[in-house]
């Protein structure tokens, strides 16, 4: 997977197979991974997109406009509602924290990480 990051800016590492979340799932099991719903045409999700440009760690991007197998493949997984603008953090397999829309900020996110980083 290759990464876009532009000053001191989060990388985006785009999501667009299943394969790929796969491996997402696989690397939650040492990690918190930060998976972000995002659509490149709703306001609201460009905000929450500023927001999550503000984090240090890795986003594991999916613009649901292109990846719509791996953003129903999400909701499976996940058993959480599909919504765009939307921020899961994955530990262990599973979704442990999720955010959207508004409520998507980098602090909240940050805290969420921590909380789950040494689990």
């Amino acid at each position: 997977m290759t990464s876009e990051r532009t000053g001191n800016s989060a990388p985006f590492v785009p999501v667009t197979d299943t394969p790929q979340l796969e491996e997402l799932f696989r690397l939650s099991e040492s990690q918190p991974v930060i998976l972000f719903k995002h659509s490149t045409t709703c306001p609201i999700s460009a905000a929450a997109y500023q927001q999550m440009q503000n984090l240090e760690d890795d986003v594991s991007l999916i613009v649901v406009q292109t990846a719509r197998a791996v953003s129903r493949e999400v909701e499976e997984r996940t058993a959480i509602r599909h919504e765009s603008p939307q921020a899961i953090i994955l530990r262990d397999g599973r979704a442990v924290w999720h955010a959207s829309h508004w409520k998507i900020t980098a602090d909240e996110v940050e805290r969420a990480v921590r909380e789950h980083a040494s689990k």
